[in-house]
């Protein structure tokens, strides 16, 4: 017999639960509980001011289950000198974390021409500690089906749905070649701790011990190039493709300087390796955007949508074995205004 489901708690119920919460962690009966931000998925983070400072309550309530990983994460990230969250208290039960206050200066709201050099300077040699010093054993591989399950979102999401393309035999046969060069290209590099989202919309400005390294939970083992693209071809701010090149460059001679790269992978294997899956990830998020609003509702990442079109058009231009795709995708894509709804 089928036993009855809880009622759904209700945004009233979850409010007075974090409150809850957030008062016993900070033994302060006055503390007061705003909203901070919102991510992509279904967490949501909450600034907490009591008698003992500032802290920020992340709330997975439709998820509990995704506070393993990330503590986990966090653990490994502050074990290497990282400036992750320290995570103050826990209810794993109900989804909440209390963590230390990183602040509120998104390397995004803050960047600038005359500050990149210093930013990315910070954020590259963090993540040359993440790559060398950070373990990953026991991480999920960024394998051949977490990337074929990824770049599978593009033909369900950006070209299907958002673009209302029916896409033939011939047509797949195309982009399945396209798709294996991605992940061939992936699965060849070296394998290092990805944090995943390593991009200017989750690292923080604080002085003294910068970044501040956030949003932690989907951290893999897979290619060496992965966060360098996401931070460097960011989907949420775009550089001059020469400065690009540079810090992309400095890197790899950071890693060498650190004996943690092949002294015979030269400039031009990095650029391929980094071009091309920079290229992959832009293809998932092309599907990912679109899916966060036709399925979750949240309109505001169409807005990217041309930006990453951008990188993708770029890259895929500069590679003769991606010319047929390309194709393919100009067509489909056309001259439309990507940041419009499907009809």
């Amino acid at each position: 017999m089928n036993q009855p489901q809880p009622a759904p708690v209700t945004h009233a119920e979850r409010a007075c639960a974090r409150l809850t919460f957030a008062r016993a962690a900070t033994s302060d009966d006055n503390a007061i509980v705003e909203v901070a931000s919102a991510d992509a998925s279904a967490r949501s983070y909450w600034r907490v001011s009591s008698r003992a400072g500032s802290a920020v309550l992340m709330d997975a309530a439709d998820m509990p289950q995704v506070l393993a990983p990330w503590l986990d994460v966090d653990a490994r990230l502050r074990s290497a000198g990282l400036n992750a969250p320290e995570v103050l208290a826990a209810d794993r039960a109900r989804g909440f974390l209390l963590l230390s206050d990183l602040g509120s200066r998104l390397y995004l709201s803050e960047l600038n021409d005359a500050n990149a050099d210093a930013l990315y300077g910070d954020a590259l040699e963090a993540l040359a500690v993440i790559q060398t010093r950070v373990d990953p054993a026991g991480l999920p591989r960024y394998d051949e089906t977490l990337l074929t399950t990824e770049l599978e979102l593009l033909p369900t999401w950006f070209l299907q749905r958002h673009l209302g393309v029916s896409i033939t035999c011939a047509e797949w046969d195309v982009v399945e070649v396209a798709f294996r060069q991605l992940i061939s290209n992936a699965i060849r590099q070296p394998q290092v701790f990805v944090h995943r989202d390593y991009h200017s919309r989750n690292l923080m400005i604080v002085p003294g011990h910068n970044p501040g390294i956030v949003d932690l939970q989907d951290a893999v083992l897979g290619p060496v190039t992965y966060d360098l693209a996401s931070l460097l071809r960011d989907c949420y701010i775009t550089w001059d493709d020469a400065r690009v090149r540079t810090w992309a460059e400095s890197h790899r001679q950071r890693l060498l300087s650190a004996g943690a790269l092949d002294p015979r992978i030269d400039a031009d294997r990095w650029q391929r390796w980094f071009d091309l899956t920079g290229l992959q990830r832009h293809l998932k998020v092309l599907g990912i955007f679109c899916r966060l609003w036709y399925r979750d509702g949240k309109r505001g990442y169409l807005g990217d949508l041309p930006r990453v079109w951008h990188y993708v058009h770029d890259v895929a231009a500069r590679y003769p074995e991606l010319h047929d795709f390309l194709d393919l995708l100009q067509r489909w894509a056309g001259d439309r205004d990507l940041t419009k709804l499907a009809a």
